[in-house]
């Protein structure tokens, strides 16, 4: 997506609602989290405070804002830009496999994390409706009947694109956070003692008499930096600037509000669901409508998540560490406004199965938060690795220390595994094994392939055109490169004996920043044999058909090669599965059916 500036103001509301859905809508559930496993007494609540103010200012503030979004390439940020970047800087040997493997896992995480919040995030905000007197006796399966209901509006509406109804995430963002200010104020008001929490000696004392205790709350205090993660994977979206400067007013908004739940429970230990009781306890008239900008903010929370997640499976698919899958573009100017079918509907029914899984949200927030921790912890790392390599070596040390605290908290969260945690490593490990079996077995497929150079190819391919037994007009070939030929071309031309007046090899090359597209046409390779090559950036969408005529290339037929693999070999078994699935090469081009022919290659993997 091109980026334009948006104006001060204009850029910070955008931020809101494009970014700060999962963070913003946090507040709804830690406090109920944490408290229902750990006694609400004074000390207790000033030292979870604490502990909160400090996970948000180093684990979002340092790690994101100040750090990760220092890292850019064309304004793009995530775990593939951090790969790719480090990829570039140590220029081969060794570490790129594990530089590889530390991104694939991030990458998974992320996705993994896709099923989870907008089911933790939307049945949180449902619960609400437990306080008000008509809704009270709701069962527990009405609650996710209804959560479920709204997931499945959510997905339905996907496929329409949310260019038309971004514009008004943002002043309702805006609107959700005023009122978590506003209500944290009132709270803090009746109890000012409460400010003393910002102290992170409260922090350290909560450890000293908690113990061992103490440290596995921090699986739970990592649910108030859930989301942080999108600063810095959103950032191609609007730009580094307007998502820092609406960090610092989120991040005073989450704050405030996490102290007024503090103070609202020195008085009432007992109340189980502390922001909804805090709501209601201020003001039951403002209670119903506050519960309903509570579900839009999960909503539109899920939503950022939704897109994100086909942001970077599009990634995936152009940087081929995933199979290819059919890709619709819902906004003509907002390049970023994709939708994937596949990804789409897979993701509703596994919303939905964790709903009914886990039944409560204090239930799901034990399989919430490793993802999370892990996707950091793997920041971390590559932060560190980076900055150590270039001339800002000075920020290593704090990366590194940023990374330790990660890590810290990924140990804490490894106790969730036998509670629900393992949900977290099965929903990532999906992707994980299906990016592993996917890049390995095209690797594979390749050498199995045996491609020709193109030197040994035009010996037989002058002799042919020479007969002069052309068909008229102009067929199209599509290569991975220009200097090698795929065995379906040297089937074609060399022993069919299919050769066109002009024939043209067009390779699509994808490079490592994210936008631009040029091109280049090379005449005269060999006796009517051109080479087109298109030059693309891994987010761009490229109108094939329209380049070819911009360059005079009026086709008559376009060849493309399919393998039939046969193998005894239970992975490539697998891969071959995948590859059945997924669209071939110029369907997810879009380019013309009735000029398109698909050519056969049987491969023994």
């Amino acid at each position: 997506m091109q980026k334009h500036e948006p104006s001060y103001w204009g850029g910070i509301v955008k931020s809101m609602g494009l970014v700060f859905g999962d963070i913003g809508t946090s507040p709804i559930y830690t406090l109920t989290v944490i408290f229902a496993l750990t006694k609400p007494t004074p000390d207790n609540i000033y030292g979870i405070l604490s502990l909160i103010v400090w996970t948000l200012f180093i684990l979002v503030t340092v790690e994101y804002a100040w750090l990760a979004m220092s890292l850019g390439r064309k304004g793009e940020g995530g775990t593939i830009v951090l790969k790719e970047i480090l990829v570039r800087l140590l220029k081969g040997g060794r570490a790129m496999g594990l530089i590889g493997l530390l991104s694939f896992i991030g990458v998974s995480l992320l996705l993994g994390d896709g099923v989870i919040t907008p089911a933790i995030s939307i049945l949180s905000a449902v619960e609400g409706l437990e306080l008000i007197p008509a809704t009270a006796n709701l069962s527990q399966a009405g609650v996710i009947a209804i959560a479920a209901t709204i997931a499945v509006i959510l997905f339905i509406f996907q496929s329409k694109g949310t260019d038309k109804v971004a514009g008004a995430f943002g002043p309702l963002m805006v609107l959700w956070f005023s009122a978590l200010t506003l209500s944290g104020l009132i709270a803090i008001a009746g109890h000012p003692e409460v400010l003393k929490s910002i102290s992170p000696w409260y922090a350290i004392k909560f450890f000293l008499d908690n113990g061992i205790s103490g440290f596995f709350v921090l699986s739970e205090v990592i649910l108030c930096a859930t989301g942080g993660e999108a600063l810095y994977a959103d950032m191609g979206h609007l730009g580094r600037k307007p998502i820092v400067r609406a960090w610092y007013f989120v991040f005073a908004a989450l704050v405030i509000n996490y102290l007024g739940q503090g103070a609202f429970l020195l008085e009432h230990q007992h109340e189980k669901n502390t922001l909804f009781a805090m709501i209601h306890g201020q003001s039951p008239i403002m209670y119903i409508p506050f519960l309903l900008l509570t579900i839009l903010a999960t909503v539109i929370a899920s939503q950022a998540l939704i897109s994100g997640v086909f942001s970077i499976i599009y990634q995936g698919i152009t940087t081929r560490i995933m199979p290819l899958m059919k890709v619709d573009y819902t906004s003509s100017h907002l390049k970023s406004q994709i939708y994937i079918s596949s990804v789409n509907w897979t993701l509703l029914v596994l919303v939905i199965f964790i709903m009914l899984l886990f039944g409560k949200s204090e239930n799901l927030a034990a399989a919430y938060g490793l993802a999370v921790t892990g996707t950091m912890t793997i920041t971390g790392i590559m932060m560190t690795w980076i900055f150590a390599n270039t001339t800002k070596k000075w920020k290593a040390p704090i990366a590194l220390a940023v990374t330790l605290i990660d890590a810290v908290f990924l140990v804490a969260n490894l106790n969730k595994l036998p509670h629900g945690g393992y949900w977290s490593i099965i929903l990532a490990s999906i992707p994980f094994m299906t990016i592993l079996i996917w890049t390995k077995g095209q690797r594979a497929l390749y050498k199995a392939l045996k491609p020709l150079d193109v030197e040994t190819f035009l010996l037989s391919y002058e002799q042919i055109f020479a007969k002069g037994r052309t068909i008229p007009g102009t067929g199209l070939f599509f290569t991975r490169e220009w200097a090698v030929v795929p065995p379906y071309v040297v089937h074609c031309i060399i022993r069919s004996n299919i050769i066109y007046e002009r024939n043209v090899f067009i390779s699509i090359i994808r490079t490592d920043e994210p936008f631009g597209v040029s091109h280049k046409l090379t005449e005269k390779r060999g006796s009517g044999l051109d080479s087109f090559e298109i030059f693309a950036g891994y987010m761009e969408v490229i109108d094939i058909e329209a380049l070819l005529k911009k360059n005079n290339i009026n086709e008559k037929v376009i060849f493309y090669g399919v393998e039939d693999i046969t193998t005894g070999n239970p992975i490539w078994k697998i891969f071959n599965a995948i590859k059945k699935l997924s669209p071939n090469f110029v369907q997810f081009n879009q380019l013309p059916a009735s000029k398109l022919q698909g050519v056969l290659t049987r491969v023994e993997m």
